[in-house]
């Protein structure tokens, strides 16, 4: 019989007010043409996030046309037919809002936060980016120019900056994604202005957006002014290319060295994750989580405060679309070789593997994923963001309301069981970032 303590009624209090409590209203139709709108309303604050995601990321570019996706993130921003070079981002602050924007593997993401009063105006604004795009050579030639430079301070003059292509590149043989979001170079300087205007054409669409719009609105009023902004695009192709490719199983470690601008080594372990819909993906988080998810998580007390063998040390779970990687890295402590590190951190996933977990650090880990929960829709621009990437990844908005209960369903023997499925050691990626000062004298 299980033993009811103390934690445990906290627990499981602390999980129904926050069920009770916390639940998303919305209203969603699709237009016409094919444009998903959704609406939360909440009148407590002044203010209303309006958000346009695209299905479309890295993962839908050619091999030798890569950074597409990343490089419509910026060409948006451009300006429209009515809307002159340069002013789109003034328009929204001269009203009082923030915007913003990003790319992943899997979509891409535009985002205004605005006063409510200025709803329409943001409305305009996005309906304007879908319906009139400025795509021509000036704006390509220079958004060439700044996503140059981005990658120059983001990837290559960055310390560690390049552990996630360098990984990706090597968890997936197949899959497209094993280019980096931001692409290639080479291939942004080589591609046609005809070839930009073809894959905008291909993509960002009406049938291939989903609109959200959250805060203090009026839900008539915001339905009809959706209508109004956005019913007169028309719609885009009946079919988008998605990659059906299946990334096969690794069966060795696949091992390397990298050698950056650092003055401290660092290890980098990933293992592949299944798709984001996966009912794994919930464990697995949970997992990193234990792992390293703050001072008090499992590898963070052993190998920072115990051991002292690591600088810090971290495990993310990138779950994608397709299927993401697990990725863990650590950074030495001054004098410690990083096969030291490996050895210790290998020893402590082989003990969760053998063991699992205490059912006090259960129930502790189930209140952090909880509490994260309630944090990730605790503003009106987060939920937009997961308002809209429900209905796009899961098929349904309310599983917004639903993701608890996924990670409730989830139990000690799940997170035993995925560390011994996923975290394969003879299946994996191994990484050891040194300073380029050794590549001289090994």
């Amino acid at each position: 019989m299980r033993k009811f303590t103390f934690s445990l009624i906290v627990g499981l209090f602390f999980a129904a007010s926050v069920s009770a409590q916390n639940k998303i209203d919305f209203k969603e139709f699709t237009l016409d043409n094919g444009l998903h709108v959704i609406m939360h309303q909440d009148n407590s604050t002044p203010i209303v996030a309006v958000s346009v995601l695209y299905h479309v990321g890295a993962k839908n570019e050619k091999p030798d046309r890569t950074g597409f996706a990343h490089f419509f993130e910026h060409l948006l921003f451009e300006g429209t037919e009515n809307i002159p070079r340069g002013e789109y981002m003034n328009k929204i602050q001269a009203i009082g809002g923030t915007l913003n924007a990003f790319t992943s593997n899997d979509i891409t993401y535009y985002y205004e936060i605005v006063p409510s009063n200025q709803l329409e105006t943001a409305l305009y604004m996005e309906s304007e980016r879908m319906l009139h795009p400025k795509i021509d050579q000036i704006g390509v030639d220079t958004q060439r120019e700044v996503i140059k430079e981005e990658k120059r301070q983001s990837y290559d003059n960055r310390p560690y900056g390049t552990i996630l292509p360098e990984t990706m590149k090597r968890a997936f043989a197949k899959h497209p994604y094993q280019w980096p979001v931001i692409g290639s170079m080479e291939h942004l300087d080589a591609a046609q202005l005809q070839e930009f205007m073809d894959f905008h054409k291909a993509y960002y669409v009406p049938n291939n957006a989903t609109l959200t719009i959250a805060g203090d609105i009026d839900y008539e009023q915001a339905e009809k002014w959706a209508r109004a902004y956005f019913e007169e695009i028309p719609s885009g192709p009946s079919e988008f290319y998605r990659p059906n490719v299946q990334e096969p199983k690794k069966t060795a470690e696949i091992r390397d060295i990298v050698y950056d601008n650092i003055q401290i080594p660092a290890i980098i372990q990933a293992y592949n994750l299944p798709p984001k819909t996966h009912p794994d993906s919930y464990a697995m988080s949970m997992l990193s989580t234990y792992l390293t998810g703050g001072n008090s998580s499992l590898m963070t007390k052993e190998l920072v405060d115990k051991q002292q063998k690591a600088l810090g040390i971290a495990a993310i779970p990138l779950d994608l679309e397709d299927g993401g990687v697990f990725l863990m890295y650590g950074i030495a402590n001054m004098g410690v070789e990083p096969q030291a590190l490996e050895k210790e951190i290998d020893l402590l996933i082989q003990k969760v593997q053998a063991e699992g977990i205490s059912e006090k650090d259960f129930q502790k880990l189930q209140n952090i994923i909880e509490n994260n929960l309630v944090s990730k829709n605790s503003s009106m621009a987060g939920i937009a963001q997961n308002l809209s990437q429900s209905k796009v990844f899961f098929g349904d908005t309310n599983y917004i309301n639903q993701e608890l209960e996924y990670f409730r369903k989830v139990t000690r023997e799940d997170l035993q069981r995925v560390a011994n499925d996923y975290m394969n050691l003879d299946g994996r990626v191994v990484l050891y970032y040194l300073p380029k000062s050794a590549q001289t004298t090994e």
